[in-house]
Parts: C-alpha cells; sequence; structure tokens
C-alpha cells in the first residue's frame, strides 16, 4: 500500500482512500468539500498530547516519540482502521500548517512499520 499525506487546505490528490486523521475537524473546510472515505479521529494524538505540543517545532523528537507509544497502545485500532481501506493508495490528510512537524508523518512511519510485522 502506498501512502501519501497532504494538508486538508492544499489537498490536491485525486485517488486513493482518502481519511482525515487529526481529532478536531478543521475549520474552514466542509465535509462535502473534503471528499473523505473517513475520518480516523481515533488515531490522532490524545488532547492532552496535542495540547503539549503546540506546533512547538523544539518538541518535536518528544512528541513523535510520546505519540508513537500512543499509536503503539492502540495497534488494534490501526489495524481495524487500515482493513477498511479500499484500493493502492492511502491519503492522510491533516490541516497543520507546518508539514514537517505533524502527526499525519509519525502516523505514516507508523503504518509503514506495522506492514512489517
Amino acid at each position: 500500500m502506498q501512502i501519501e499525506i497532504c494538508r486538508i487546505f492544499e489537498d490536491g490528490t485525486t485517488g486513493g482512500y482518502r481519511v482525515l486523521v487529526d481529532r478536531l475537524w478543521p475549520r474552514g473546510i466542509s465535509k462535502d468539500e473534503a471528499n473523505l472515505d473517513g475520518h480516523w479521529k481515533s488515531l490522532a494524538p490524545s488532547d492532552e498530547l496535542r495540547q503539549w505540543f503546540d506546533h512547538d517545532p523544539e518538541k518535536w523528537g518528544s512528541f513523535r516519540k510520546k505519540y508513537l507509544s500512543e499509536l503503539k497502545e492502540n495497534k488494534d485500532d490501526v489495524k481495524a482502521q487500515l482493513e477498511e481501506v479500499s484500493g493502492e493508495s492511502l491519503v492522510l490528510l491533516y490541516g497543520a500548517k507546518d508539514e514537517e512537524h505533524n502527526h499525519a508523518r509519525v502516523l505514516k512511519e507508523y503504518i509503514e512499520k506495522l506492514k512489517f510485522e
């Protein structure tokens, strides 16, 4: 499975199984505009972790480790969501402005490692 990540506000993808991976719905995007196949809010970072991180690049290393730990604790949920994916590609959509330091990158990394377990 090919996994792509894209900011929902700049989404230019046309194919693939499209899921929003934010816990909160992004402002300014309607559900019709989003054209989603799913909303995996249960796989987003916990509210506590999200608020602590606050998109601070200096906290990125710690955030990544803590979020990977949360994902490992919810491994069954991750697998269940992946079972719903149809097709060859998965598009993880997120709302954060920072394209380098965001949870969708960590989720992609985790999913790619799951494929080899």
